[in-house]
Formats: structure tokens, C-alpha cells, sequence
């Protein structure tokens, strides 16, 4: 498991194990070093205390008793106090007579020091001993005292420490995780329930009543956290109703600026067709008085009936253009809009401006490439772009017998679409300003300043764009650029993956 998947308390408890071990394993070996250097010092002075007395009695016999009195006392002197050999020396240091375990007493050396009393360790068969000489008047006496009887009860005092060390280390680490588990975890958890309930929906955080003060405090602080920001995601929503609202009211008056437009557009229409219409009117007048007058042959009549029918069905059809023009979309909602004919909307536009007075004098020309790409834009809108630009581009030639350019190119996976004309050009004082709403260089009372600002509106709307041409040079150019509907979907498609 890694220290990403334990808890605090493992965390702390591994900690405050691995500090104990730091602290009570060299404390356990400097405790079991010093026992065993006290223990060592205790039995080297007890083997002196052991060898003087020894020495004492041995030179006490050496005085009143045989040889063979004194080899009786010195066996009686092996067993006590750990004494496994004992050695006496002449006053020059050679040995007299060495008594005890054979493979001891091997141990004791044939020639000892004279007037030198000393404490060796020596190593016997039997384990490790200690050699004691004691000097006296009339020798030397050695004895060899074992060690590993003393060595080995020193065992129980570090099995005592090593237990009393293990049980407080125990109970220290258990102490600790309940302390923990009381004092840091539990409110951690409520805290953590807390916030969860919160993410599922819960409207208000309740900080825990117990534990820490520092805990009491972060559950306080989330609380106060909790609490702003369900403020801010009222206020964010209010926002967010209100810009709705706005949007609402923005599309609503875009469209009543574009159907204002669209009326304009047809009152200059009407205005044009008027005298259209009126000649084929005051035809059909004068012919229908000579029929009624009679007195004609068939043949007369006949021909007056097909001119009153050709009259007519050109009436017709100057009107029932003009209607569809001016007949409110279909579709209310671009995503319902169907995709635009470019060349489809250019022959419409020139079949209902051709017939205005106004064109009588503009040479119109139209340089449309065949099978141009369906464009966001749909057919009604189209028209109403391109007819605004024209009767505008009419306005500015009306002086002169001039030339009206309409052109539409493929441009890339788009259309490119350009309305160009030989008039006095745009004004640098509204170039910058051509595209909002009520900007006109018309006279007053001759237009509204919108028709360009809902051009723009319609076209940025299809993800298009119109532009003024300020590098055209002897007249005024407008050039528009309208996606594919093909790459539209393309687009639409991709972004509802990246969705998904």
C-alpha cells in the first residue's frame, strides 16, 4: 500500500513507530552494553574478593600444614564462589601444585609474575573464565573463577527491558490511534460526509459541533464557503434569466429591425413597380374600350384578347414576385432555415429589380459561377441582402448611366458574393461607421440607415461575413463571404462528438 492509499492514522502511527524505534533501540543496546560492563566489573571484583581469601587461607596453610594437607584444602576450596582451579607458586612464580578441572587448570601458566596481582579473561574447554593472581609472602595464588554462569543471568534483566521496552511502545502506539481516531479522524469524516451531502444537492453545510478547535474552525470556514458560493449561483442564475431575457428581447427587436427593412425594401419596390404596373394598366384600359366600343372582326378581337392576357400575366407576375419578397419566412428559426441557392437568389433579385425605373439607366451586370455550393444562408434572407445592396448600389449611379457589377465566386468550401458599382464611392467619414444602425450618406427622408446594419446582422448570423472594399478604387464594393452548408454540418457534426 502507498502512502496515497493510508490513512492519516496509519500515516501517524507508522511515523510515531518508526520514532520509537529510533528512540528505544539505542537506548535498549546502551542499557544491555552497560548492564553487561556492570556485570563484568561486579564479578572482576568478585573474583579478587574470591582470590584473596583464597590466597589467604592458602597462605595460612602453606605455613602450618603438609603438602598433602594443603592439596586437601584446596580442593576443598574448588566449586566455591565459581572457582574451577586453582594454582599455587613458589616465591619465584613457579607452580607448586595446580588443582581442579584438568582442562582448567591446563590454563593456568607454569610461570606467573611475581609480586603482580592481576585480573586476566582467559578461555577454557568449559566457556570463558577469569585468571586472579594474588601475590603473598610466600607466593603467589591463582585461581580461575567461570564467567559465563554470571554472563547468562544478565539475559533475564534484557529480556525484562526488551518486554517492558515492547509494552510501552504498544500501548503508546494504540493511544495514539484512539487519540487520533477521536480527536481527528471522526470530525474528518463528518466534515467529508458533510461536503459529500453537499455535492449531492444538500443547500447547506453543517460544520461538526465536536472535535479540535482547528477542525471546528475548517468545518466553520467551509460553511461560510458553502453558503458564498450558493449566493453566487443564485446571483449567476439570476444573471443568467436576465441575459436570456435580454436575448430574447435582442432577437425579437433584430427581427422586427429586419421586417422593418423588409418593408422599406418593398415600399422602394412598390414605389418602382408603380410605373410597371401602370402601363400595362392603361393597355389593358384602352383595349378592353375598343372591345366594348364593338364594330371588330374576329380576328381583331382575338388579338386584343391575347395582348390583354400578356398584360396581364406580366402584372401578375411583377406582383406575385413582389409578394414573395415581401412574405414573412417560412422558417422562424436559422436551424429550421433551409440552405440558399446563390444563383437561385440572383435571378430572383434581378427578375424584381430589372423592371424598376430606377435600373433603367444602370447597365446591371451578373457574372455568377454555375453550380455554386449551397450557402448557411437561406434563399429569402439572401435576397433581401443582395436586393438592399443593389437598390443602394442604383442610388448611388441614379445621376449617370451607370454599371451595377454583381458577382458570385466559389471561395474555398464557401461563396465569395460582390455588389460593385462606378458611383461617387463611400465617404471616409462613415467608412467605420457604415454598418450601424441609422448610419445613411443618403439625403433625409430617402433612407433609414438600417438596411446595411441588417445586411451584416443577417449575414454574421449564417457564421458569415460583409465587408466594404476599401481598396476598390472608382466606386463603392461590397463583398460578402458565406459559409458552405456542408461545412456547417461538418462542424455541427464534430462538435456534438467532442460532446459525446
Amino acid at each position: 500500500m502507498t502512502a496515497k492509499g493510508m490513512g492519516i492514522r496509519l500515516q501517524i502511527v507508522l511515523a510515531l513507530s518508526a520514532l520509537l524505534m529510533l528512540a528505544f533501540v539505542p537506548l535498549f543496546l546502551a542499557v544491555a552494553a552497560l548492564t553487561r560492563a556492570t556485570v563484568r566489573a561486579e564479578r572482576e571484583a568478585s573474583a579478587r574478593s574470591i582470590g584473596r581469601a583464597v590466597a589467604a587461607q592458602v597462605e595460612e596453610a602453606r605455613r602450618s600444614r603438609t603438602e598433602s594437607e594443603l592439596g586437601a584444602l584446596l580442593d576443598s576450596e574448588i566449586g566455591a564462589g565459581g572457582v574451577t582451579a586453582l594454582g599455587v607458586y613458589d616465591e619465584n612464580g613457579a607452580a607448586v601444585t595446580r588443582v581442579g578441572d584438568p582442562d582448567t587448570a591446563s590454563a593456568l601458566p607454569p610461570v606467573m609474575p611475581r609480586g603482580i596481582e592481576r585480573v586476566r579473561q582467559v578461555a577454557t574447554p568449559h566457556g570463558p573464565a577469569l585468571e586472579v593472581a594474588i601475590p603473598g609472602p610466600s607466593g603467589t595464588v591463582a585461581a580461575v573463577v567461570r564467567t559465563d554462569l554470571d554472563a547468562g543471568g544478565g539475559a533475564p534483566l534484557f529480556g525484562l527491558l526488551g518486554l517492558y521496552t515492547g509494552l510501552f511502545a504498544l500501548a503508546l502506539l494504540t493511544f495514539a490511534y484512539i487519540a487520533l481516531t477521536r480527536l481527528i479522524v471522526r470530525p474528518l469524516d463528518a466534515i467529508s460526509a458533510t461536503a459529500r451531502r453537499v455535492a449531492a444537492g444538500a443547500r447547506a453545510f453543517e460544520p461538526p459541533a465536536s472535535g479540535p478547535a482547528e477542525l471546528r474552525g475548517l468545518g466553520e470556514s467551509l460553511s461560510e464557503m458553502t453558503a458564498k458560493l450558493r449566493a453566487d449561483e443564485r446571483r449567476m442564475r439570476d444573471q443568467i434569466d436576465e441575459l436570456e431575457r435580454r436575448a430574447v428581447k435582442l432577437r425579437e427587436a433584430q427581427d422586427r429591425l429586419v421586417r422593418t427593412e423588409r418593408l422599406a425594401s418593398v415600399g422602394r419596390l412598390s414605389a418602382g413597380l408603380a410605373h410597371e404596373i401602370g402601363n400595362p394598366i392603361a393597355a389593358l384600359l384602352g383595349l378592353e374600350d375598343l372591345l366594348l366600343q364593338g364594330g371588330l372582326t374576329p380576328e381583331e378581337q382575338h388579338d386584343f384578347l391575347k395582348r390583354i392576357k400578356s398584360e396581364t400575366e406580366r402584372i401578375h407576375r411583377v406582383l406575385r414576385d413582389l409578394l414573395d419578397f415581401a412574405r414573412p419566412a417560412a422558417a422562424t428559426h436559422r436551424g429550421d432555415e433551409k440552405p440558399g441557392d446563390v444563383s437561385e437568389a440572383i435571378a430572383d433579385v434581378v427578375a424584381l429589380v430589372r423592371p424598376q425605373r430606377s435600373f433603367r439607366q444602370v447597365d446591371l451586370r451578373v457574372d455568377a459561377t454555375p453550380n455554386l455550393p449551397r450557402v448557411t444562408l437561406g434563399n429569402e434572407r439572401l435576397m433581401q441582402v443582395l436586393l438592399n445592396l443593389l437598390l443602394n448600389a442604383a442610388d448611388a449611379v441614379e445621376a449617370k448611366k451607370g454599371i451595377v457589377t454583381l458577382t458570385a465566386r466559389q471561395s474555398g468550401s464557401g461563396v465569395q458574393i460582390a455588389v460593385e458599382d462606378d458611383g461617387p464611392g463611400i465617404d471616409l467619414a462613415v467608412r467605420e461607421r457604415l454598418f450601424e444602425p441609422f448610419v445613411t450618406t443618403k439625403e433625409v427622408g430617402k433612407g433609414t440607415g438600417l438596411g446595411l446594419a441588417v445586411c451584416r446582422g443577417l449575414v454574421e448570423s449564417a457564421r458569415g461575413t460583409i465587408q466594404l472594399d476599401e481598396a476598390y478604387e472608382g466606386g463603392a464594393r461590397f463583398v460578402i463571404e458565406l459559409p458552405s452548408h456542408a461545412e456547417r454540418e461538418l462542424g455541427s457534426v464534430a462538435a456534438g462528438r467532442q460532446a459525446r
